[in-house]
């Protein structure tokens, strides 16, 4: 009953850390029920230096079974949802205050229509990000750090289907690097 309790526990926080859109999440972890889930989290600087990203990978017997990623950068308050306090004592550091710490995913609507605008993206950030995150998940640390030194980041963003970032290798070290840190 204690494994069939702490399973379910894994699950339910694997398809949070995901989102309850993946797939496969429940079949990885239903496969190695016995061994351990161990949560690694970083930020990061995947994508320039006007943001930071945050990665999450769960990983079970050396494969990420759930990855999940962020970014946070300053958007316009008159654009943008920030971050929970940005309201408060917490946003009264803002340097200015037209500016909010925000989500790129909570504001995805907004910042893919900027990315369509300034870069000729077709693919919405969240969609993006998604693809990054399945293309991780399933992987083990050691395929995906063969994969990454391999490739060029050039090759990164054609080898994940549905990512068209140019970062994409960035967000893929990201979740390697989270990886790595799972305890």
């Amino acid at each position: 009953m204690k494994k069939v309790t702490k399973l379910l526990l894994a699950a339910g926080i694997s398809l949070a850390v995901v989102g309850a859109g993946s797939s496969g999440v429940l079949s990885n972890v239903s496969s190695a029920a016995s061994a351990p889930l161990k949560v690694g989290r970083v930020e990061a600087a995947a994508h320039g230096t006007k943001c930071f990203t945050v990665a999450v990978a769960v990983v079970q017997n050396g494969v990420i079974v759930a990855a999940s990623l962020d970014d946070y950068q300053f958007l316009g308050s008159d654009v943008a949802t920030g971050v929970p306090n940005s309201d408060k004592d917490f946003g009264q550091n803002y340097k200015d205050p037209a500016m909010v710490l925000a989500s790129k995913k909570a504001n995805a609507k907004y910042y893919s229509e900027h990315m369509k605008e300034e870069a000729k993206s077709t693919v919405s950030y969240d969609k993006n990000m998604a693809a990054i995150e399945k293309f991780a998940t399933g992987k083990t640390i050691k395929s995906l750090e063969a994969t990454l030194a391999a490739k060029s980041k050039e090759q990164m963003v054609d080898a994940v289907s549905g990512a068209t970032l140019v970062d994409t290798q960035g967000y893929l070290k990201a979740i390697l690097a989270a990886a790595k840190a799972a305890k």
